[in-house]
């Protein structure tokens, strides 16, 4: 298959294009590199540097079989003081995008969505027939993306997949967690270990047994391996929506103590206010995945996504 691949120098988007490239596809990334480092864009990767909103570029690159959609902003945190630059680079970038694509007949689509669509979901774990009421900006552009798709596919127009993330964590030896800043808690708790510094813990009057916020966390590796699974499941169906988790929650304070334990070092905790848009739990039911792409995480305990983050840095 030829296969668009954007933010294919991002963390996720660099692991997904390396086990195309393995499996035979013919994978064209684009990446502006304005967040994404050319250093993680895999060999055999065609990569062309451009904005997703760049139709005159992508038009030139021809027809695709499938387009993987990773590309764009990605920090809850941020999209509250900033909603208008979410909204910009998420929804209307990857408007023109799909449009760009449609009109030289693209088949499947897969768009890296989010758990944040969800909003402060009470129950859990959270199905994914659970309303969309996302808390931030960065939530709400998933979500909008999302409804855009759906209306593509009632129309005819293609074929499509929404991959709602949980915590994206872990990492490869080719490919660790970079980001240009930094908000994600496993590197920054790590690089807090490896330089001695305090680490800032947002948040400690939340609902939850430890007073810390819940998170879902799966390793790169595996959601990489569910973007492979989406595109070949989209051959036979219309379209899909499923959560990209564990099923099993950590609080951030339990997230800091695998840290301590992996790497040796003992971390000073500065504690802080919440910060605006952090949901108190996020944990994901995975029957769908299972059921629908016959997928299950296989590098996803807390322990190994921990020490695989810590030993690529090594």
């Amino acid at each position: 298959m030829r296969i668009l691949v954007t933010g294919v120098a991002g963390f996720i988007g660099s692991t997904t294009a390396e086990l195309l490239v393995a499996r035979g596809d013919d994978v064209i990334g684009l990446d502006n590199l304005s967040t994404g480092d050319i250093s993680n864009v895999p060999r055999g990767v065609t990569l062309v540097k451009a904005d997703i909103g760049d139709a005159v570029t992508i038009r030139t690159l021809g027809p695709f079989d499938a387009c993987i959609h990773f590309a764009g902003l990605i920090a809850s945190g941020e999209s509250m003081e900033v909603p208008e630059l979410y909204f910009e680079n998420n929804v209307g970038q990857t408007m023109t995008l799909l449009n760009t694509l449609l009109s030289s007949g693209l088949n499947h689509f897969v768009f890296s969505s989010s758990a944040a669509v969800y909003g402060d979901v009470t129950s859990s774990p959270i199905l994914e027939a659970s309303p969309m009421s996302p808390t931030s900006p960065y939530g709400a552009s998933k979500a909008m993306v999302e409804d855009y798709v759906a209306w593509l596919v009632r129309q005819g127009k293609f074929r499509a997949a929404n991959l709602r993330y949980f915590n994206a964590a872990g990492a490869t030896r080719a490919h660790p967690e970079r980001h240009a800043v930094e908000t994600h808690l496993i590197p920054l708790a790590l690089d807090a270990a490896a330089a001695g510094t305090p680490m800032s813990l947002f948040g400690t009057d939340y609902p939850t047994p430890d007073g810390t916020c819940i998170r879902d966390y799966v390793h790169v590796l595996d959601l990489a391996r569910a973007h492979v699974a989406a595109v070949d499941t989209l051959a036979n169906r219309e379209s899909l929506t499923v959560n990209l988790g564990t099923g099993v929650g950590y609080s951030n304070r339990e997230v800091l103590r695998a840290v301590e334990s992996v790497t040796g070092h003992d971390l000073e905790v500065r504690e802080l206010g919440r910060r605006p848009g952090d949901p108190a739990t996020l944990v994901a039911s995975v029957a769908a995945a299972k059921e629908i792409l016959g997928w299950t995480p296989q590098h996803s305990s807390l322990e190994e996504i921990v020490r695989s983050a810590w030993e690529s840095r090594q």
